[in-house]
């Protein structure tokens, strides 16, 4: 590089130029980094406090050396100001705050100044290589690349990308596969960021999307956007499951997907280290694709819970060890591809637990409607699970159940109501026992039930209600000092709600605190509910 420095103007030029093309980058960030190292020696030869510039031109290669002075009254530093009247003789325009460029002889590059040009375009080239690998590939995130590995470090492999690198950490492979310096490899690039070491660009190989990106290259019809892959679930090296659905009602996606002879999926297989692959068709119906997505295993019976998004499953009895798999990956590839939590029971389990909850229905209306066995279960069997169920009901479609009448469908409903309104009372009771307020039943979504459970957990007012947090009421796992996880039960744990309306419930106790104001959809409806102005109450 000190032979660099010393060139001249058209060996300056040529330097600049095979340094641009070498490592790709633009020349005239070359000739800017000879700049600031010419600038640097000169302010070493000329005096550090001097403010010198040093151009080049691009054309001709001819280096100019500038001392910078400041126009000033009062000249404080003979180094950076120069006074009116002298800067005048130069300039006769001259005017205060004025800056006039006095010419310098250029300056003989001695071995220490040569050494410290050459680490200052060094270090510059290097920034503006890494500058342009990261512009580069930042927009190619996404996108699967071809390598060569150029080395292993700790596990992670470094592959070199032609004009970059990029690293396949070790979580990032495909598990018991290896490769060495030399190998060809593809990646999915799944992140690039700026780091002090460089543009860091992050490869993959177990990614979801990697398979995504392997079958557009083996399927035309998924390149073209014919069919689409919705969903993707990988145990990398070991199993998957994709759902792909066709926009073109002749084509048949899964067929598409395996091709002649299974031509295209085992070229996909074989890039994935063997890994089998589930291909299943998409539906827009949640109980049909759980139904697929658990493909092989034969499915009975579907039963989805909305609110919770779990789904609970019923499969013949030897169908189970298909259905969950081995170490339970098909379930829970299923799981991650549907979204659903999904639960197997076999047909014997389910009749059992539904079994169970027949008998508990039917002990809950001998006891608290004081019935016979006979009129429990017929209660149980028709589908009511509750007491509430039997009293706010129709009392029409109780009269409709077999051996029973109207009479009687209007006394099993005044026992419930009597009932529910014995054990509401109780319950009050209980309430202002604990020292519960009257404020905190008033809020909506609260119950009798739950204001006990509130006051038992030390909430007691709708102070205490507004500040509880949705941790509070619903519970939260901590660790222990075992390094193990420990539930702590919430005040409202036991009562099927959701973070949702815990949230609703607290909010709402905010409002009636005054801490926030209501949602203007509340508000509209509170306004709508009031009585009019001048109307009988």
């Amino acid at each position: 590089m000190a032979s660099a420095i010393a060139a001249n103007r058209l060996e300056l030029l040529q330097i600049a130029d095979a340094v641009a093309r070498d490592k790709s980058i633009d020349k005239q960030v070359v000739l800017t980094a000879m700049e600031e190292a010419m600038q640097r020696a000169a302010k070493a030869h000329y005096g550090t406090e001097n403010d010198i510039k040093v151009d080049i031109d691009p054309k001709t290669g001819e280096t100019h050396v500038s001392r910078y002075l400041h126009v000033v009254e009062l000249v404080e530093n003979d180094k950076t100001e120069i006074s009116l009247a002298d800067a005048r003789k130069r300039n006769p325009d001259a005017q205060i705050g004025d800056i006039i460029a006095e010419t310098l002889p250029p300056v003989d590059f001695n071995r220490i100044n040569a050494q410290n040009a050459k680490q200052v375009i060094v270090q510059k080239v290097r920034d503006a290589e890494r500058e342009r690998q990261y512009d580069e590939y930042k927009d190619r995130i996404g996108e699967v690349v071809h390598g060569v590995v150029k080395r292993s470090e700790f596990g992670s492999v470094v592959v070199d990308l032609g004009k970059a690198e990029g690293v396949v950490r070790r979580d990032e492979m495909i598990p018991r596969e290896s490769f060495r310096a030399g190998d060809r490899i593809r990646a999915y690039i799944y992140d690039v960021r700026r780091e002090t070491r460089g543009p860091q660009i992050f490869l993959s190989r177990s990614h979801p999307q990697f398979m995504v990106r392997l079958f557009a290259q083996e399927v035309p019809e998924i390149y073209d956007g014919v069919i689409e892959i919705r969903a993707v679930a990988r145990d990398p090296g070991s199993r998957a499951k994709i759902a792909v659905i066709s926009k073109d009602s002749s084509i048949d996606p899964v067929g598409a997907c395996v091709g002649m002879r299974g031509v295209r999926v085992q070229a996909v297989v074989q890039e994935l280290q063997g890994e089998r692959i589930d291909i299943i068709p998409w539906s827009n119906e949640a109980a049909t694709f759980i139904v697929n997505a658990l493909a092989p295993a034969e499915v009975t019976k579907v039963v989805l819970d909305e609110d919770t998004h779990r789904v609970e499953v019923v499969v013949p009895d030897e169908q189970l060890s298909l259905g969950i798999g081995r170490r339970g990956q098909n379930v829970r590839l299923a799981s991650q591809l549907t979204g659903w939590q999904i639960d197997i029971l076999t047909e014997a389990e389910e009749s059992e637990r539904r079994q169970k909850e027949f008998a508990t229905r039917t002990a809950l209306f001998m006891e608290s409607l004081d019935v016979d066995e006979t009129v429990a279960q017929l209660l149980a069997s028709e589908g009511f699970a509750s007491i509430e169920d039997v009293a706010y009901v129709d009392a029409g479609e109780l009269a409709q159940i077999e051996a029973f009448d109207e009479d009687t469908a209007n006394e099993l409903q005044n026992r419930a109501i009597e009932f529910i309104e014995a054990r509401n009372a109780a319950l009050d009771d209980k309430r202002k026992e604990l020292g519960v307020e009257d404020a905190v039943l008033e809020v909506e979504g609260v119950t009798a039930a739950m204001a006990v459970s509130l006051g038992e957990g030390g909430i007691k007012s709708l102070d205490d209600l507004a500040g509880s947090t949705t941790d509070d009421l619903l519970g939260y796992y901590e660790t222990s000092k075992e390094k193990e996880r420990v539930r702590v039960p919430g005040a409202l744990e036991g009562f099927n709600l959701s973070s949702d309306d815990i949230n609703a419930i607290i909010m709402k106790a905010r409002v009636k605190m005054g801490w926030i104001e209501a949602e203007p959809e509340a508000a509209e409806e509170v306004l709508e509910d009031a009585p009019e102005e001048g109307a009988e109450s």
